[in-house]
């Protein structure tokens, strides 16, 4: 997945200063944060099913547990 430059903080400050957003500025933030959250559950997600079984005892989870969350596609909690 490609990535582009984290915003900055006046970028942001912009967004939290300002009382009302036009729509496509909130459905667009929405959307950015929906894709955001389904990457790093996909990335995650990766990784877990990547766990050796000590690994995930160290964590706390058992390997059927981690197969089950690795599993799961990527826009399901």
């Amino acid at each position: 997945m490609t990535h582009a430059a984290i915003l900055t903080n006046d970028a942001l400050a912009v967004l939290n200063s300002t009382r009302s957003l036009p729509l496509i500025a909130v459905l667009s933030v929405k959307f950015a944060a929906c894709v955001t959250k389904w990457a790093t559950r996909r990335r995650t997600r990766l990784t877990l099913d990547q766990l050796d079984a000590w690994q995930l005892e160290d964590v706390g989870i058992t390997p059927a547990a981690a197969r089950s969350e690795a599993r799961k596609v990527f826009w399901r909690a």
